[in-house]
């Protein structure tokens, strides 16, 4: 009998599942669902009027994280912002690692990136479109992640099961 990876039962775990969430925070969550796991947020931000996208943003400041809750996807978790210290994916520590050092783990996961942008003061945008992942490096360190709910090829939101 195959036994499966346990999975994390705590924020605390911070560990990404790609296109599923993080820890007990899962995709597609309401916000009552996301109150009751995470209490009240420390502020709630609303989009600008003239944003592609209208959305919430819930900040834990505390925390380290934003949740945002798209309108056109009635208010249900949607990505997540995270800079916390103890983030993990693929059962791996993160946060501080280099460019090169992520790339390889994700490489050896499968998963290549799509697109390496230098952004302003030196800093470092690494993608990886198809997984919905955004890692932020400052001096070759990772920073934040940002990472959300899977879309199909027609733009369909692709909630976890």
């Amino acid at each position: 009998m195959q036994t499966s990876q346990p999975q994390p039962n705590s924020t605390e775990e911070n560990e990404i599942t790609l296109g599923v969430g993080m820890g007990p925070l899962k995709f597609g969550a309401t916000q009552d669902e996301v109150r009751a796991l995470m209490g009240e947020p420390e502020e709630i931000e609303e989009s600008e009027e003239d944003d592609e996208f209208e959305h919430q943003a819930w900040n834990y400041l505390e925390e380290g994280y934003s949740l945002y809750f798209d309108r056109e996807d009635d208010y249900r978790l949607s990505c997540i912002e995270t800079d916390h210290p103890g983030l993990r994916i693929f059962g791996e520590p993160i946060h501080g690692k280099s460019v090169k050092e992520i790339q390889d783990l994700m490489s050896r996961h499968g998963l290549s990136s799509t697109e390496m942008e230098k952004m302003e003061e030196g800093a470092v945008r690494l993608s990886y479109e198809k997984e919905m992942i955004d890692l932020y490096f400052d001096e070759d360190e990772l920073q934040f992640v940002n990472f959300g709910v899977f879309i199909n090829d027609d733009l369909d939101v692709q909630w976890p099961a």
